[in-house]
Formats: structure tokens, sequence, C-alpha cells
């Protein structure tokens, strides 16, 4: 596609100011220094990150064997239940800035900021500048967008890898050469290896703009996307099939798989767990909990498994929260990672008002029908979709209602009148020949592949992948608002078209935070905007789009920056919550940086001495702490949420008896296994100082364990 066939763009943006540098080139660099600005400020209160991956980190530059496959802990007794190259690129700017939680989430920031020029290239080849400028900030100052790049969970990489294969896939198309479309299916293979499956989300976008786009004959493209397709696969799969191919007894257990492959771990726990509850791993035998479920038990900052929580009675900060309210009263609590929504019910059993979270329906007497007051909601199993406190449940609305609405919707309903209107933006074709409907396959499809998705999955499903959305809500929203510029030239009615079309994303913005209790007067402003802009139509047509523009983008820049401003050491990135977030000012700071149980910690180092492991626990959501602090293999007797067999009351004697192992930190009811009760009753004895403990020292959840010292 040539310059002279783009749509018409706005002539102040082609001024070349010095040395031949455009005005664009200017905003694009100030958009990229906003974005960069907004990542890094207020970085100290990520505090680790995401602990499980920053520990995996820490563990993987001890050897090169916990590095290839990825171990969780240093004595490589499990791996992370992902794949290795989002965790790689961490691990070596970790090597060279130290293990931190900053540093382990920087390839994510990096890869944000650079995401900006890169969408922007893409769209203002077939849709113009304008709509680059506009794409690009969109993305920026998406909410979940800026959150998730500001923690080391590897979606942002991700994000940034599909980009790249998207421009790639662009390249193919234009050119017609295979190299561009093995490069893109190489790039999503890579892709494959950050995040598994969840890479695939807009490879049916990819494959339609270079089936209905190239201008290759029709045989050609099938036999070459049939090859592209071959090399995506053996690059998806090439490291889970050498991992595979060593034995078992010489490398990690691969965690949360089912029979100690990655291929089991793909199908189940990263593929149909998924799609819908109970699917593969992440069903009950596994809570279907990846590595980034918050811990309502014994370590903040880390994965949970909501469906083994035995506990009936509510926390002490679900029944202050109720302390001065009345039955069905909305309230919220603050707990380590992240603040719960509810309704104050009377509990079971108790005659105090508690808060339930949102989703957890109280029976005619007031009282909770399912689990307790405490976090963990409606459990699998029970008719409840799990994390449904983070994504609510299935439905065309899911995007649209709390809580998820809030990650990346304000500016959807926009975006998807976008889609109609670059679909009438020029004559349709085959192949596709015009810039505005190859962006409609590429983008549009990406878009709306993702939000029917995530939309209906009923498996396991973080707020944090709203962020898949955030490029090409972007791409559509740019495209859409340069369609309506360019069309206003000789057509009246589309002055009417865009005041419609923000007044309804506006009318969703008013009604999303009302949601979340944060409606405030100055938001009013987007309102006068938008009048203002309708009232320039008359006057001055771009100046009246320019105001418009800037009244649908007025609340989610002030929700992005407030998302940065309050986040508070988020093991799971989210966007901001709200004013409910707000139920301490100092609540969410006090539990920044490492919280771990120092005289426990000091007790084990001085007493394993000539020890491998420095103790053994029932899984990383105890264990993970421990190996950020000391540096320590950790045994991870049930790997990530306590359900592996990594290692049995057998194994554990035997390392008892070769001198590897000493101490047993276990009890509880959250992942018990018979075997290793009876094996710690029989053989071992309680360490009385230790005899009700938690591995984190502001832990009020976990109690209930007890150190063991075996000999």
């Amino acid at each position: 596609m040539t310059t002279a066939t783009l749509p018409a763009q706005p002539s102040f943006l082609k001024k070349k100011l010095f040395l031949g540098v455009t005005i664009s080139s200017v905003l694009i660099v100030a958009i990229m220094g906003l974005s960069f600005a907004l990542h890094m400020y207020n970085i100290e209160s990520i505090g680790d990150a995401n602990s499980y991956y920053t520990a995996a980190v820490k563990s993987m530059l001890q050897s090169w064997s916990n590095f290839f496959f990825v171990a969780a802990e240093p004595g490589g007794s499990v791996t992370v239940d992902k794949p290795p190259l989002g965790l790689w690129i961490e691990a070596v700017f970790a090597y060279f800035l130290g293990v931190s939680g900053f540093s382990v989430s920087l390839p994510n920031i990096l890869a944000g900021v650079f995401s900006v020029p890169l969408l922007y290239a893409m769209i203002k080849k077939y849709a113009g500048e304008l709509a680059g400028l506009v794409a690009a900030f969109v993305m920026a100052f998406t909410p979940v967008f800026v959150a998730t790049n500001r923690n080391n969970t590897m979606d942002g990489l991700l994000v940034f890898f599909l980009l790249l294969a998207a421009w790639a896939f662009i390249k193919a198309t234009e050119s017609g050469k295979m190299r561009w479309l093995l490069l893109g299916a190489f790039i999503v293979g890579l892709g494959f290896n950050i995040k598994m499956m969840q890479a695939f989300l807009p490879l049916p976008a990819f494959y339609a703009l270079y089936f209905f786009g190239s201008k290759t004959g029709w045989l050609r493209k099938m036999i070459n996307l049939g090859i592209a397709t071959i090399l995506l696969i053996a690059v998806s799969l090439s490291w889970a099939i050498v991992v595979d191919l060593v034995p078992a007894e010489s490398r990690p257990y691969i965690g949360s798989s089912e029979n100690n492959t990655v291929m089991e771990l793909i199908i189940g726990h990263n593929g149909l767990s998924r799609l819908e509850s109970g699917g593969g791993q992440g069903g009950p035998q596994n809570g279907g909990t990846p590595p980034s479920v918050p811990s309502t038990g014994a370590v903040p900052n880390q994965p949970a498994q909501p469906q083994q929580d035995t506990r009936q009675g509510p926390s002490q900060d679900a029944i202050a929260a109720c302390a001065n309210s009345t039955q069905g009263a909305a309230c919220s609590f603050t707990m380590p990672n992240r603040t719960i929504n509810g309704t104050c019910i009377t509990p079971p059993n108790m005659d105090v008002l508690a808060c339930a979270p949102q989703g957890m329906t109280p029976q005619q007497n007031g009282q909770a029908q399912n689990g307790g007051p405490d976090g963990q909601g409606p459990q699998q199993g029970q008719g409840g979709t799990p994390f449904n406190q983070e994504t609510g449940e299935p439905g065309i609305l899911r995007f649209f209602t709390q809580p998820l609405s809030k990650q990346m919707s304000w500016l959807l309903p926009f975006a998807l009148i976008s889609v109609l209107l670059a679909l009438f933006g020029s004559r349709i074709k085959l192949p596709i020949e015009s810039g505005v409907h190859k962006a409609l396959v590429l983008w549009g499809g990406w878009l709306l592949t993702c939000v029917v998705f995530f939309s209906m999955v009923s498996g396991i499903f973080h707020s944090y992948y709203a962020i898949m959305l955030a490029p090409a809500l972007g791409a559509m929203v740019g495209i859409g608002f340069a369609q309506l510029w360019l069309w206003s030239a000789d057509k009246k009615w589309v002055g009417a078209v865009l005041a419609v079309s923000a007044a309804l994303t506006i009318g969703f913005q008013y009604f999303a935070v009302t949601e979340y209790n944060e409606f405030s007067w100055w938001m009013i402003g987007s309102g006068i905007l938008l009048g203002l802009g309708i009232l320039l139509m008359f006057v001055q047509k771009r100046a009246a789009y320019v105001t418009v523009l800037a009244a649908m983008l007025l609340i989610p820049i002030y929700w992005t920056v407030m998302t940065v401003v309050s986040s508070a050491d988020q093991n799971l990135p989210t966007a901001y919550a709200g004013t409910t977030q707000q139920t301490g000012p100092d609540r969410a700071r006090e539990q920044s940086g490492s919280n771990t149980n120092t005289e426990l910690l000091a007790y084990l180092e001085a007493n394993t001495q000539g020890v491998e492991y420095l103790v053994a626990v029932p899984s990383s959501q105890q264990g993970s702490s421990l190996v950020i602090a000391s540096g320590r293999p950790v045994l991870y007797m049930g790997g990530f949420g306590g359900q592996d067999e990594v290692v049995d009351a057998q194994d554990l004697d035997a390392m008892v008896k070769n001198g590897e192992l000493l101490y047993v930190l276990y009890g509880g009811e959250r992942g018990r296994k018979e075997d290793i009760t009876a094996w710690l009753k029989n053989s071992c004895f309680v360490i009385q100082q230790f005899s009700d403990v938690s591995t984190q020292s502001q832990d009020r959840d976990g109690q209930g364990q007890s150190l063991y010292m075996c000999q």
C-alpha cells in the first residue's frame, strides 16, 4: 500500500520542525516519554512483584540446569508451571541488576514503552498518522496495560512479541514474500514459549490478514500458511519436547502437571483448565490455580488455592468492615494483595456482621451460602466460576460490568462502533486492497477474538489477561476516529455519528465509575467537553473533533494515573479499584517489601549449615519468600499449589537419612497429605518455638503450621 492511498491526514502532523523531524514524530516520542513515566512512577510500591516468579528467577541464576528447566526454587525440585522464555529474559536482567521486584519487572516495562512506536508504525501504514497517534496514546493510557507491565507476570512481554509478529504478517501481506510469513510464525512460536496457548489468540487475525490481503494466488497462500503452521508448531513445542525427553530423575518435576510432562501441562493446566471450570489440571485436583493467584492463606504475595481453603469463619478485617453497618450494606476491606468489595451479611453460627465478597449469595436470613467472608467467594464445584472476584461470570456483559470493566473497557464502546465504521470505510474487494479493511481484519479481528473468548471462558481467567486487548483496542479507537475525521470533509452526518458514539462511551464511563464508587464532580467535565465539541461542530470541525476525543479520554487517563498512584505490592497486577480501595491510608504501603518471618529464617539459617535444603514446605506459597530472602534451596513438596507429587514421605525419609534435609514446615488444612503427616508424626518432633507459625511476619491468616526437626 502506498502513501498516496492513505486517508487524508491533518496537514500539521506532517510539518517538519528541524532536521526533517515531523510533528507526528515528536508526538510519538512524547507519548513514549509519558508511558515510561507512568510505568516508573511509584515503582518501589511493587515490592517483590509476583514473588513466585521472582523466587524462580533467583533460583535460575544459581545453575544452568535451573535456568534451562525454569526451576521454581534453587534445589531444582519442581519447575514453574509456565514456559521458559519470559523468565529467561527476566533472569538476564536480574543477572546484571540483581534480583528484585523492579529488575524482574523491567523487561515488561520496556516492552510496554517500545510497544508504543511499534503500534503507531503499523496503524500509520494502513490508516495514517492521526490513527496511529490516537492508537498509541490509547494503548499507553489503558489501565491494565500499565498495571501488568509494572509486574513480572510475562503478559507484557507476550503482547510485545505479538506486536512484532503482527508487523511480520503485515510485511508478508504487502510483499508476498515467504520469509516474512515464516518470521511471523516463528515469533508467535516464541510467544507460545512465554505464556503458551494465550499467544495463539490473535493468530486467526494474523492468518486472515495474509490470506485475504496478500496478492499471492489462493492455493499458494494456503500452502504457505500450512508451511508456516508447521514452523509455528515446531517452535512452540521445541522446549517442551526437549524437556520431556530428559528422564524424570534427571530434571525437576514439571509443576502443575498430572504426569510430570510439559505436554500434559500444555493441554491440562495451561490449556483445558483455562476454557472451562474443572478442565484439566486446573480442576478440583489442583484448584484451578495458576501461580499468580492472590493468597488469602499463609503468604501474602503468593498464589493460593481458593478451592482448598476449608476455613469457615471470616477474618477480623471482614468483621471490622461492617462494624458500623447494617445488613445488606456495601462494604470493603483490604487484604495483603487485593481489596475485597462486598456486602455485609451474618456468617453462619455468628451474631455479628461481616463483609462477604461480591458473588457470594446470602441466604434469606442474611447468612452466606458459600464459604466464609474472607475473600474466597463461591468455590469451584459449588456453582461459582473460578476467580469471579477478578473477572465476574461469563457472558456478553462481562467486560462492561465490575469487576472486569475497570481494566480496559473505558473506550470499548467506541472501539466496537469503530469496527462497523471501518467496515464501511471502503468498497470490499478480494484480495483486500484498502488499508482500512486490512486494518479491520488485523486489529478488529484481534479485538473481537479476545472479547468473545474472554467473555465466554469459565475456567482460569485473571483480570490482567485483559492486557491482550489493549493494542487492538487502541488500534480500533484510532482507526475509527481517523475514519470519521476523513469523512467529515464532505459528509455532514459524520459529526452526529461521532457525537452519538462519544455520548455512548462517556455514558458507559459514568456507569463504570459509579460501580466502583468513584464518581466525582469533576468527571462531569467529560460531558461538558462533549457538549463543547458538539457546539464547535458548527464553527470549527477540527477543533470539535479534538475536543470530543479529549472528552472520551478524560476518565481513562485518570483511571490509569490512579492505577499507578494507588499500586501497592500487587502480586496480581490490576487496575485501580475505586475509592473502596482506600480503606486505610497506609495499609497498602505497609505491605510493600519483604514480610518474611525473620525469626524463623534466622533459626533455619543458623541450624542448617552444611544441609542442602533450608526447609521443606507444602508449596511455593510458603516457600518463595524464604527463597527470595535467603537464596537457599527450599523444597516445595507439593509444587506451586500443594497438590503436585514432587516428593512423598518415602522421599523425605531418604533425604533426611542422606543429610539433605533437616527441617519440615507443615500443618494447617491446605494441601495436607496423609503419608507426609503420618511420617512427620512418627519420625520427627516439633520445635516448640515454632509450633504455630507463618513464613511471613505480618500474616494473620496462615497460622497453624509447625516446624518439625527430622533426624
